[in-house]
């Protein structure tokens, strides 16, 4: 994206191609001395089995500025897990598998049961949560960076643009979202595009100036997977356990953090990976649970700051965002036009129609529920109820990392 445009609540760091990644990682290798930085990386069977990430593994390879690599495995069996620690067991870097279906680890999630804790649900939230546990734990490490396991056209440079904001100390973020343009022979990212920007934008129609919304609307890809941040924002922060996740983290942010301490980064050329279904006929599937998720999510935290929604609202709502939405598709359609991308008029149509459909089911499962599925405890909370956990989280991963060698 060749422009320098500041937009909105918080700094924008672009991507304007004079440099080198050389010059990029020698800087943070310096700064790295005193701000180790620990990678964590959310991984599926599925991801194991693919391409995309034997892709990552070869890049990282060559990366000399992560001091811990600790992989979160979601949904693993025991050979599965074998497999994994064999696969990653090339990586130079102190690497350490989590294997959050394992006996040891479901230990742990029953004694905060037994604590009246909810850990969460099963899923990406939760094995992210509990490997930023284990990074706090080990101490060795300043900075957590996360991205995820299926990009397909992954790159040093990537990686290395995502962790110099908080790296760097002379820069003072805390937090660092990257962003990217999805585009091949068209354009991609439907949720981002079509639904949660119209979508904010209806709402701050709808409820008027509002920091926060103004605050989401500041970021250029809401929903991005990657994103840097300084360890102790990773000790507050609590985690959310559904779709909703990439929306509730941007959220917890904004009550943690000043907005001088938070930044956007372009990460690359171009970003591609999977690509869910819509799923328009199943609610709960596909980018339509994502978005229903999502809704709520942004319903529950303006909630939280004293927003009253009503059946009312949520029905004048839908109407706003489907104006909206429309007139999106047309200035996609434009886009596409002159950049010579296959643009799909029905298909993008048919996208907001299921995604207006969303914000109705948001609403009323919000009106239903306005708790929803609580957070995931920031790890502040998890020590003053269990003073040892983190001392019994090492040995758990310790014991699954050093057996069936």
């Amino acid at each position: 994206m060749g422009d320098f445009f500041q937009n909105g609540e918080i700094t924008t760091i672009h991507r304007f191609d004079t440099t080198t990644i050389e010059k990029i990682e020698h800087g943070i290798e310096q700064y790295a001395y005193s701000r180790p930085v620990a990678l964590v990386l959310p991984t599926t069977p599925v991801e194991l089995k693919g391409t995309a990430l034997r892709g990552i593994v070869e890049q990282l390879k060559e990366v000399k500025y992560i001091s811990q690599v600790v992989v979160t495995l979601g949904r693993f069996n025991e050979s599965e897990f074998i497999e994994a620690k064999r696969f990653f067991s090339v990586l130079p870097q102190e690497t350490k598998l989590i294997w959050n279906d394992g006996e040891n680890i479901q230990n742990l999630y029953k004694l905060l049961t037994d604590e009246k804790i909810s850990a969460g649900i099963d899923g990406k939230g939760r094995s992210a949560w509990l490997a930023y546990g284990y990074v706090l734990a080990t101490e060795k490490s300043k900075v957590i960076a996360l991205h995820d396991c299926d990009i397909t056209n992954y790159s040093r440079e990537l990686l290395a643009r995502l962790c110099y904001p908080v790296v760097n100390p002379n820069l003072d973020f805390e937090f660092c979202k990257g962003y990217y343009h999805r585009i091949t022979d068209r354009m991609h990212g439907r949720v981002t595009r079509l639904f949660v920007t119209p979508f904010i934008r209806s709402l701050k129609k709808i409820i008027g100036n509002n920091d926060f919304l103004e605050y989401l609307d500041s970021f250029r890809y809401p929903l991005a997977g990657e994103f840097s941040m300084a360890t102790d924002l990773a000790r507050i922060n609590r985690i959310p356990g559904d779709w909703g996740l990439e929306v509730g983290v941007l959220a917890e942010v904004y009550r943690n953090c000043s907005m001088r301490r938070i930044c956007q980064v372009d990460l690359c050329e171009t970003y591609e990976h999977k690509h869910q279904p819509l799923s328009d006929e199943d609610p709960t599937t596909g980018l339509t649970k994502m978005s229903i998720d999502i809704a709520k999510s942004i319903y529950k935290n303006l909630a939280s700051m004293g927003v009253v929604f009503s059946g009312e609202c949520f029905r004048t709502l839908r109407a706003t965002y489907q104006r909206a939405g429309h007139e999106f598709i047309e200035k996609y359609n434009h886009d596409s036009a002159i950049n010579g991308l296959v643009f799909d008029r029905h298909q993008e149509m048919n996208a907001v129609d299921a995604f207006a459909k969303s914000i109705g089911i948001a609403g009323e499962q919000f009106l239903n529920d306005p708790s929803g599925i609580p957070f995931i405890p920031n790890w502040n909370r998890i020590i003053s109820a269990i003073p040892d956990f983190f001392n019994k989280l090492i040995v758990a991963v310790e014991a699954d990392n050093t057996k069936m060698r």
